[in-house]
């Protein structure tokens, strides 16, 4: 049974339902963001040795996505491609190892190109079908430039150029000229495809093209993780927070060892904070439609529209990618990243829930959509298992997953919660 937002909202029930889940959402951000951590070190670290950024590690518990889906899928929606990254980016072992996703790459490398979907006009119904799959045509072409890569490429820089890079572009063009033949025989021909089939080699660590070339802008972590090594001091030195008697602002004397961007505690992050918007530009975001009642293992979807969030920047947090780039803005002083998605099922309603179980659903969503203007994205949940109250939350995430800053103490940060009676 499905009410519009409007009523949902207007009833006096709904709202007390709704005020619960925020106010126990605060515990979803220590909890589900971490859904992916495992319980030893050893579980990632074959031989206690610390894995390279981009190579085939076993995912975390609850991380691989549901029944048996590749790490990232796509659907079309209103007129552009939704990315979906399951179990916040970790590749199945299958996945990494026959390159596929973004694959593995030649010891740290990988083929990047541009990104083709984004920049496609709103495909005609009539041709999506034929566009769909010349667009897995050019993936799958990448993931074999990948596997050559991997093999030969320490063959040298003119091998790589001349035997995989230059077929690899002569494949793109033809793939990219079908693309547009299909939309031009129902629509607006697409202008200069063909810009888009020139690919590069570049260092692991973002999403195989379309960010920024190689996904951490210069390192991962901003030239060293710390801007210049931290403030000496900072807020007791002149610096910012002068006379607060700030306990620390960098991991100079902290006890634990350095985090190294996978999903593990314990560990001190020295990535500096990075860039805040303005208060008007900071992202909000909203649960616009949803079930109140539905069966158990019975799909249902979820509408989620975001204001202020550039939904542009994801860096798969199984490769390496967590808490290791800044927050970033766009030209507009508007947050780059991504949002969440989980359900999970609530054991009580009087207690919070405990913060390392897995949940029943996640997903990171990131399509190269939104602004400053409101819009909308469709999640698709293939069920919850059992009976029960679940609640379901959505947060959004700068480029490492974090929560955007915001500029004020007393704003709402970008997130929302609801109820849902599993049956």
């Amino acid at each position: 049974m499905r009410r519009s937002t409007r009523a949902r909202r207007s009833s006096g029930n709904a709202r007390s339902k709704r005020l619960l889940a925020v106010v126990g959402t605060l515990a979803v951000f220590g909890g589900i963001v971490a859904v992916t951590q495992i319980s030893s070190a050893e579980d990632r670290r074959p031989g206690g040795t610390r894995p390279v950024a981009g190579s085939c590690v076993q995912p975390s518990p609850g991380a691989t996505a549901p029944a048996g889906r590749d790490s990232t899928s796509r659907t079309w929606q209103d007129g552009r491609w939704v990315r979906n990254h399951w179990g916040d980016g970790q590749q199945s072992m299958r996945e990494c190892q026959e390159g596929s996703g973004g694959g593995s790459g030649s010891g740290g490398s990988a083929i990047a190109c541009p990104d083709v979907a984004g920049e496609l006009p709103e495909v005609p119904r009539r041709a999506r079908a034929e566009v769909e799959r010349n667009l897995s045509q050019l993936q799958a072409q990448i993931a074999e430039a990948d596997r050559r890569l991997a093999a030969e490429g320490s063959r040298g820089e003119q091998f790589v150029r001349s035997a995989i890079l230059q077929p690899l572009a002569s494949k793109r063009r033809a793939t990219l000229a079908r693309i547009t033949t299909a939309i031009d025989r129902f629509g607006p021909r697409p202008q200069n495809l063909a810009r888009l089939a020139e690919c590069q080699v570049a260092p692991v660590g973002g999403d195989n093209g379309g960010s920024n070339g190689g996904g951490n802008n210069g390192g991962g972590n901003n030239g060293g993780g710390n801007n210049g090594g931290g403030n000496n001091g900072g807020g007791n030195n002149g610096g910012p927070g002068s006379g607060l008697d700030v306990l620390a602002n960098d991991c100079d004397d902290s006890r634990l060892q350095p985090h190294d961007g996978f999903q593990n505690g314990n560990r001190c992050v020295s990535t500096a904070f990075g860039e805040v918007g303005a208060a008007a530009n900071n992202p909000s975001l909203l649960i616009t439609d949803f079930p109140q009642e539905i069966g158990a293992n019975q799909p249902f979807t979820l509408r989620v529209s975001t204001r202020n969030l550039v939904r542009d920047r994801f860096l798969p947090a199984g490769q390496g990618g967590y808490y290791v780039e800044s927050s970033l803005l766009n030209e507009q002083g508007l947050v780059r990243g991504h949002f969440h998605t989980a359900c999970r099922m609530l054991d009580s309603l009087d207690t919070p829930p405990e913060p390392q179980e897995v949940p029943a659903f996640f997903v990171a969503t990131e399509d190269g959509g939104g602004g400053a203007e409101p819009d909308e994205v469709t999640i698709q949940v293939p069920g919850l298992p059992e009976s029960g109250t679940a609640q379901c939350a959505v947060w959004a995430g700068d480029g490492s997953h974090r929560l955007p800053m915001m500029e004020r103490a007393n704003q709402t940060p970008a997130f929302d919660a609801v109820r849902i009676q599993v049956n």
